[in-house]
C-alpha cells in the first residue's frame, strides 16, 4: 500500500513535474513473471526514478544499514525503504554474496522483478565501472533473462555529498532482455560469469553513453586514482536536457 502511495501520491507526481523524466523501453518489461533488472548506479536518486518509471514494482536488495539506523530518523528511513519494496541485505560478512544470491533467488521464485546494481556501489565520478558477477550468477543459476536499465542524469539531480535535489531532466531506458541460455549448465564457471557480466556492462555502457573503467568502483574509495585502466567505448547518445 505504501509503495503505491509513494508512486502515485507522495513522490511520483512531484518528480514527474519537477524533473520531467523521459522513459523508454517499458514494453521490454513482461507483465508478469520473474525478471532480473540490472542497472547502472549514478546516484541515490536511482532508487526513485527507476521504480517510478517501471510498470511493475521493483524489489531491490538494499544494504541493511538503511533498516537499522536508530531514532526517529531511522524509523522514517526504514519505513520508506521497506514500503518502497527494498529487502535488507547484510553486506559485511564473508557470506554476504551468497546470502544476497539466496535472497534474490527466493524473490524470483515468487515471480518478482528483482533490481540489482552490478557495480555494487554508486559511481564516484559519473563513469561506468567494472561489474561484479552477482547478476550473472543469478541469471545462470535461474535461467531468467536480464533486462538492462540505464539512467542518465540522476547524478545531476542528487550528486554525491550532502543531500540535494536539483531540477534536472532524467532519462530512464529499459533495454531488451539479454538471453544467456547459450550458457545453460555452465553456472559456477567463473569465466562464463565474467563473460555474462561484461556483456551486461557493455549494454549498459551503450545505452547510457558512459565511459567505461575496468576497475571496481569500490576500490577507488570515492576518488579515482592515476593509472586507472580506461576503455573508452562511448557510443553517441542524446543526453537528457
Amino acid at each position: 500500500m505504501f509503495y503505491w502511495l509513494l508512486k502515485f501520491v507522495l513522490v511520483g507526481p512531484f518528480i514527474r513535474l519537477y524533473n520531467r523524466p523521459k522513459v523508454e523501453g517499458v514494453e521490454n518489461i513482461p507483465t508478469s513473471g520473474p525478471v532480473i533488472l540490472a542497472g547502472n548506479h549514478l546516484s541515490i536518486a536511482d532508487w526513485l526514478f527507476t521504480p517510478l518509471s517501471s510498470p511493475r514494482r521493483i524489489t531491490y536488495l538494499a544494504k541493511s544499514e538503511y533498516f537499522t539506523t536508530p531514532g526517529f530518523r531511522g524509523f522514517l528511513q526504514k519505513a520508506f525503504y521497506a514500503g518502497s519494496g527494498q529487502v535488507p541485505i547484510d553486506r559485511s560478512g564473508a557470506d554476504a554474496a551468497s546470502a544476497a544470491l539466496t535472497t534474490a533467488t527466493r524473490l524470483l521464485d515468487e515471480g518478482k522483478l528483482v533490481g540489482l546494481f552490478p557495480e555494487g556501489t554508486r559511481s564516484p565520478d559519473g563513469r561506468l565501472y567494472k561489474g561484479k558477477t552477482g547478476a550473472a550468477r543469478l541469471a545462470l543459476s535461474t535461467g531468467i533473462p536480464v533486462i538492462p536499465v540505464a539512467v542518465i542524469g540522476t547524478d545531476r539531480v542528487s550528486p554525491p555529498g550532502p543531500f540535494r535535489w536539483r531540477r534536472s531532466r532524467v532519462q530512464v531506458k529499459f533495454g531488451k532482455p539479454l538471453d544467456f541460455s547459450r550458457f545453460e549448465g555452465m553456472a559456477g564457471n567463473r569465466w562464463v560469469e565474467r563473460t555474462v557480466t561484461d556483456e551486461i556492462m557493455y549494454e549498459l555502457m551503450r545505452m547510457s553513453g558512459q565511459e567505461y573503467v575496468d576497475v571496481y568502483a569500490a576500490s577507488l574509495k570515492n576518488k579515482p586514482k592515476d593509472g586507472d585502466v580506461v576503455r573508452d567505448y562511448r557510443v553517441p547518445e542524446s543526453k537528457a536536457g
